[in-house]
């Protein structure tokens, strides 16, 4: 096999996140009480997914637009008879429309996080608000090493599959300030996070980038490979993955 293959875009399956990763948007709730929706304000949700998130603050009275690069998720958040669009958050055309930005765990699929801030600032109107989550620093270690183990041993690079922006909050916090957002409150947080299924869909769901750089007829071998990699660091003695989830949050805020 080549030693450097090409960067896939991660392939994204509504089915296949509502069956094994239900717990991202339930453990974003609580990132609402960092946004502090008000009725009648104007809200992006900035990578939306299938419109969990999106669909509670509508129904907290906000006028919301849902938009995420993914079709399939658009059509899934669309059936929640949401306002949706498709469009990659790297590359946002909106113009002083929104009282608040939102966005949880989208963001460190963007690497490119300056492109991101700048679309942000220019779709806040003045005293706008963007609160979000990402993966911080240190998020899903022992999966990164697990992946770039094994496909070493594949004589793969997994270096350059890589499709995740985890960032500290020095390094945030930096391309917050460098787009003209002051911020607000900033958090680094340890989350480990028990899985509803095996370790298995949660790579099949999340790790698109890396199964991709083996031909298809190997991917169940790959990976086996890693889950025998991963399974004395994630798996709990009851049988339950627990995954090394690290977030970070913040709100910044582009003032009048």
């Amino acid at each position: 096999m080549g030693d450097s293959p090409a960067l896939e875009p991660q392939d994204w399956s509504a089915q296949c996140y509502a069956e094994h990763a239900a717990f991202v948007p339930d453990l974003g709730r609580d990132l609402l009480d960092w946004l502090q929706p008000q009725p009648g304000e104007r809200i992006l949700d900035l990578g939306c997914g299938d419109g969990l998130l999106t669909q509670c603050l509508q129904t907290l009275g906000c006028s919301v637009l849902g938009i995420d690069a993914s079709p399939d998720m658009v059509t899934a958040a669309g059936r929640r008879g949401l306002q949706v669009q498709q469009m990659d958050g790297q590359a946002l055309t909106f113009v002083g429309e929104f009282d608040a930005v939102f966005s949880n765990a989208a963001l460190h699929w963007m690497t490119r996080p300056a492109a991101v801030v700048e679309g942000v600032w220019r779709a806040l109107k003045p005293g706008g608000r963007f609160v979000g989550e990402l993966g911080g620093a240190g998020n899903v270690a022992a999966i990164q090493t697990a992946l770039h183990t094994v496909l070493g041993r594949w004589g793969i690079a997994a270096a350059g599959l890589n499709p995740w922006f985890f960032p500290n909050t020095e390094t945030y916090r930096a391309c917050l300030e460098a787009g003209g957002f002051r911020v607000d409150r900033m958090q680094l947080f340890e989350r480990p996070t028990p899985l509803p299924t095996h370790i298995r869909g949660w790579l099949q769901t999340f790790a698109g980038a890396f199964l991709a750089a083996v031909p298809v007829e190997h991917t169940e071998v790959l990976l086996t490979e890693v889950i025998t990699e991963l399974e004395p660091h994630l798996r709990q003695p009851s049988g339950t993955w627990v995954v090394d989830y690290v977030r970070l949050r913040f709100t910044a805020i582009k003032p009048r």
